[in-house]
């Protein structure tokens, strides 16, 4: 029988609690081998996620799999509606470590974050439009919402360029992704940047809602990579906390590429979502194996799709100028972690 999410949670906690006295314990003991190391301590982690499948699902896993407990790490999680608010979070010290979408990929690229371990590849993002618009041209002069800073943004942005158009072009209304959803299930706005499992939500009330444009159509342009970022200070100043939370998520990296379905329906008892939801939003996801990943940061093909996504922020107004990838992905520690 699976077990409930609190249940697990008490489960890891108790095991926690029993591994936790043992190790006292020894470190008591008169047999004269000394006291326990500051590596044998549980490092605490406050950690940042989206309630999508990209966002959560390696979180799911390393609770199910007890990976946590397993590298020494105490988790606390938050849930956000986007990765500018993490970011934002990670500079005040409220997170330790978060999860961004391609859109938000601008912050750590200007300073603002560190990158520590790349993803999947999402494929959610659309430009979606009420019944009745027809192409993105359809769109000028007309409300379409946002949430600044994200890969609804940034799709918004590709696609406007694509038709010779630019935002000044249409009447853009900044919004929160729960907003949007509100708003184009309303009629309230004419269009949007959004993705799914959000939009699945609108075609409930809108049918016919009409997909203009969608990441396949700029793949040969810009890929749409998600990462887990980290503060500043932590990076500098924690590196054994890094090395650990690295370290759980490759073994949750591994898991979730040879348990797929698993892996759906723990992200399902994560976020206390339908399991048909979590896979639908699965469907738009390119899961990338540990050996992929290592691979991409190895050979630089990390390098080349962030730098081609600085060229991006660059036109779009958002980073003031390119930076060096290993600036701000700190690929070296991600390859190395847990070993």
């Amino acid at each position: 029988m699976r077990l409930t999410r609190t249940a697990r949670r008490a489960a890891a906690l108790s095991a926690l609690v029993a591994a936790t006295l043992v190790a006292t314990a020894a470190c008591s003991g008169d047999d004269g081998a000394g006291g326990g190391t500051a590596d044998d301590a549980t490092v605490e982690v406050n950690f940042g996620y989206i309630p999508d499948f990209n966002g959560t699902s390696l979180l799911a896993v390393a609770e199910d799999q007890g990976l946590w407990e397993k590298h020494g790490v105490e988790v606390k999680t938050s849930s956000f509606t986007n990765g500018p608010l993490q970011i934002q979070a990670l500079g005040t010290g409220d997170l330790d470590f978060g999860y961004i979408g391609p859109g938000a990929f601008w912050l750590p690229a200007s300073g603002q974050a560190k990158i520590v371990a790349m993803n999947s590849l999402g494929q959610a993002d659309r430009v979606v439009a009420q019944p009745g618009i027809d192409s993105i041209q359809d769109l000028a002069g007309k409300k379409v919402a946002i949430p600044e800073g994200t890969s609804g943004d940034m799709i918004l942005t590709l696609a406007l360029e694509a038709a010779g158009m630019t935002k000044d072009d249409v009447e853009i209304v900044p919004m929160e992704p729960a907003a949007i959803v509100a708003a184009l299930s309303s009629g309230k706005v004419d269009g949007a940047g959004l993705w799914y499992p959000a939009l699945a939500t609108v075609k409930k009330q809108v049918p016919d809602l009409v997909e203009l444009a969608k990441n396949s159509d700029f793949k040969d342009t810009v890929a749409f990579p998600t990462a887990f970022v980290a503060g500043n200070d932590v990076v500098a100043k924690e590196q054994d906390k890094v090395d650990r939370v690295l370290g759980a998520l490759r073994d949750a990296i591994a898991y979730r590429a040879d348990h797929l379905d698993e892996t759906i329906q723990l992200t399902a008892d994560f976020n206390d979502l339908p399991v048909e939801d979590v896979k639908a939003d699965a469907a738009n996801v390119q899961v990338l194996s540990l050996d992929e990943l290592d691979g991409y940061t190895q050979d630089g093909t990390f390098d080349t799709w962030l730098s081609g996504m600085e060229d991006y922020f660059v036109q779009a107004g958002q980073l003031p100028e390119a930076v060096e990838p290993s600036e701000f992905y700190t690929g070296d520690l991600f390859v190395g972690a847990g070993k």
